[in-house]
């Protein structure tokens, strides 16, 4: 499916009464995250070939800690790919329903790129924040895994290199995402009451099996994430976001 956003901008998202920030992205931060592995992977990683992936995943925090998320050609034909998870961390923070994610994103240019912002949580409950292809250049995909629920939103504001602010909220009965202020999808599915996920954003490298592999003479690529915050509404807002619901250390400003 496609949505054309509306031509007319509405206001930014009010904040949710009574929300706090529960999480704001220090991607340096060794507390909050783990760089180069994730159980979205077989075997944690490295590789992931059956997802259409020419990833692998590397632990280098120039692949990923400065919040510019690269990918380098390797000899061998795969790519060095820089992912970070809440997953497994000292924090291991964890998005609940109704919480809102607020992103600021500067897309890749490179065909071949396949940046995401995401959840996961023992092989499932993944919301996709947005996912891009640039041979798709004005296209984000948002889709709810969860529930089965998903959008392909065209925008004249989305393009190869382009800065973008996205939100994703994260509703029982209802996923609703935004695109530089105005709503642009609402799934009508939600995750439910007791849902939750850990974070993950990473650079993948398209195999070809859906969107073409890099050009032959590309050799690096990237995206960057200036910004992360989770908001959580409620009074007071909680003041974590852990496995269970148990407390975690909010983190500094991103990288």
């Amino acid at each position: 499916m496609e949505e054309h956003a509306p031509d007319g901008r509405l206001p930014a998202p009010r904040r949710p009464a009574g929300s706090d920030v529960v999480f704001t992205a220090d991607f340096a931060s060794q507390t909050q995250w783990v760089a180069g592995r994730s159980w979205a992977y077989p075997d944690g990683g490295p590789v992931n070939p059956d997802d259409d992936k020419l990833d692998y995943l590397v632990a280098d925090a120039g692949h990923s800690r400065s919040g510019v998320f690269r990918a380098t050609r390797r000899p061998d034909g795969r790519w060095d790919t820089g992912l970070l998870t809440t997953e497994g961390s000292e924090e291991g923070f964890t998005v609940r329903t109704g919480d809102v994610l607020e992103a600021r994103v500067r897309l890749p240019r490179e065909i071949g790129a396949w940046p995401a912002i995401w959840t996961w949580r023992d092989g499932d409950q993944e919301i996709d924040v947005f996912e891009y292809h640039p041979d798709h250049p004005d296209l984000l995909e948002l889709t709810n895994h969860v529930r089965g629920a998903e959008r392909y939103v065209r925008d004249d504001a989305v393009g190869p290199g382009a800065w973008v602010d996205l939100r994703t909220d994260f509703g029982r009965r209802s996923v609703v995402w935004w695109l530089n202020g105005t709503r642009v999808f609402s799934d009508g599915r939600g995750v439910g009451r007791a849902w939750y996920a850990y974070l993950i954003v990473n650079l993948s490298v398209s195999a070809g099996r859906y969107h073409p592999p890099p050009e032959a003479g590309t050799a690096e690529m990237s995206f960057e994430v200036s910004s992360l915050v989770v908001r959580r509404p409620g009074p007071g807002g909680a003041k974590g976001g852990g496995e269970h619901g148990e407390t975690a250390t909010v983190g500094g400003p991103a990288g």
